[in-house]
């Protein structure tokens, strides 16, 4: 009998099965307690909770949770248990909850939280939300629990240097907006930045940004930008990977100023015109924030699980009863309640387990159709400038140069995309270089773009040794000039320059601009510019 026809005898008892329960993972919050009311901080984290876990109860808990200790809380389905743990260096404290759907049957939400302090350090908060369903699919809008908002307002939270707060952050001023530039490409940053602008005509965001921080609490950061502030993104990163008009951006943590745009998405005002746009839009944020939660976080290192926590009590009560010459019974009792504890323990690492395996599968897949289109972009690029040529025209002869360094590096990407790339480092070199000649400049990098490009795709790399850009500018082997850099996760050799002659120093007018050939996506990528940089030859 083949597969198909055994599975269509056993379908109709299969459909007679129950459902299989699963339980998804949606988000997860690791913080510091950072408010002033250290040291009772924790125990103020913890009331804050217990007041939350009661009001969705439909009860009064036990007065053992009040007092922080362990305790059971049985409640037609919502349950909670508390575990505590003690010794001479650390407190921990934490809490599970279980909450049905009030829409959804069979659909629980769990929440599970953890306070914990250690001697000399500030307190440390973490929280897990998840679900269990039959559902084969899993459609909701993830929100971070309220009981965040009121630690957040109570005691202060914090992830790193960046403070945790239930309110989006106005940029008012320039020294604001310079702080967010900052904030995006800071290597520290966990969690994800979403930027809403504001239109030039308008008084406020396309988007509820109140709304949105309170959903993303603990898992991304709102800030609300004012039209005359999205310059300072604009400059410092360029047009693709900037943010204005209206528009909103995420700004993923790794951002940097050499970032895929792509992978930091943009939805721009037109797509917010609507009623369904703004849900949709919104709806996507939370989901990233939540996803990104989970795949960011680490689990059992940021974030504890209640499990775990309440494995280790169960056995540290195995070894008491055991000391103290505890009856059979009572010893039995602990082991079934530890063997509970940790298959739950089981379930929550292979839970974590099929995550990321999906998210590898993922990723992969990503890595691949994203390879394949940059393959498929850069012969598309060179097939259009091959049928320009052919034609007698030339790209390069309706470029205009730009008129100054601020504008320098949008030009860069607009005009000589696919072609000549911009490291991190030449746009930081480009916010207010010295060299005062712009427009020379440019001229090289259109050179670059066009003449040395060429000769490069048909293998003629030595041809282009002490080449003459323009009178008094040529190219040439860096020689000990050159130096290593990391682009897109290789270490590479900028080992070309293009200089000016003569011997100057003067940084007014000593122009460098150090280069590499990345075969890979036929592109020159500029790795500094304009200024000479200091070497061990120099």
């Amino acid at each position: 009998m083949s597969s198909s026809v055994l599975w269509e005898a056993l379908s109709p008892l299969a459909a007679r099965l129950p459902k299989v329960v699963r339980e998804h993972e949606i988000l997860r919050i690791a913080a510091t307690i950072s408010g002033n009311s250290q040291p009772n901080a924790a125990n103020i984290a913890r009331q804050q909770v217990l007041v939350w876990t009661q009001n969705r109860s439909g009860g009064r808990l036990p007065d053992s949770a009040w007092r922080f200790q362990g305790f059971e809380y049985f409640s037609g389905g919502r349950n909670s248990m508390g575990v505590r743990i003690e010794n001479e260096t650390s407190d921990i404290w934490a809490i599970r909850a279980d909450d049905p759907d009030k829409e959804v049957p069979g659909r629980i939400w769990t929440t599970e939280v953890v306070v914990g302090a250690m001697a000399g350090q500030a307190p440390r908060f973490s929280s897990r939300l998840l679900v269990s369903t039959t559902e084969d699919e899993l459609d909701i809008e993830p929100h971070v629990p309220g009981l965040v908002r009121q630690i957040a307002e109570k005691c202060g939270l914090s992830r790193g240097i960046y403070e945790i707060n239930p309110h989006p952050l106005i940029v008012k001023t320039n020294d604001q907006a310079d702080g967010l530039v900052e904030s995006l490409v800071d290597s520290d940053r966990r969690l994800p930045v979403f930027v809403l602008t504001i239109p030039e005509a308008g008084d406020g965001p396309l988007l509820d940004a109140d709304v949105l921080a309170r959903a993303v609490l603990g898992i991304g950061h709102v800030v609300v930008l004012p039209a005359p502030f999205t310059w300072a993104l604009t400059q410092r990163f360029g047009k693709p990977r900037s943010v204005f008009g209206g528009a909103v951006r995420a700004y993923l943590p790794g951002f940097s100023e050499d970032a895929n745009p792509y992978a930091h998405r943009l939805v721009l005002a037109e797509q917010l015109s609507t009623g369904d746009g703004q849900v949709q839009c919104s709806r996507w944020m939370r989901s990233l924030a939540a996803k990104e939660s989970v795949r960011r976080t680490a689990l059992g290192v940021d974030v504890l699980a209640f499990a775990a926590i309440r494995n280790v009590s169960l056995e540290l009560t195995q070894q008491r009863l055991e000391q103290e010459g505890a009856s059979d019974i009572e010893q039995l009792a602990a082991a079934k309640a530890r063997i509970v504890a940790l298959e739950k323990q089981v379930k929550d690492q292979e839970a974590s387990l099929e995550y990321f395996d999906a998210e590898h599968r993922s990723a992969e897949e990503r890595a691949e159709a994203a390879e394949e289109q940059a393959r498929a972009s850069a012969f598309r690029i060179q097939q259009l400038l091959d049928q320009v040529r052919a034609r007698g025209g030339s790209v390069e002869s309706t470029v205009d140069v730009p008129a100054s360094w601020g504008s320098f590096a949008s030009w860069c990407d607009a005009n000589l995309a696919g072609r000549v790339v911009l490291s991190p480092a030449a746009r930081r070199g480009l916010r207010q270089p010295v060299f005062e000649d712009v427009s020379l400049a440019a001229r090289c990098l259109l050179w670059l773009a066009a003449e040395c490009r060429d000769r490069r795709m048909q293998g003629g790399e030595g041809s282009l040794r002490d080449e003459t850009v323009e009178q008094g500018i040529r190219n040439a082997h860096c020689g000990e000039d050159q130096f290593d850099l990391d682009w897109q996760g290789q270490r590479r050799t900028a080992d070309w320059h293009i200089k000016n002659g003569g011997n100057t120093r003067d940084p007014r007018r000593c122009l460098r601009i150090y280069y590499f050939w990345d075969a890979a996506t036929q592109q020159i990528v500029i790795a500094d510019m304009p200024a000479h940089r200091r070497t061990g030859a120099t």
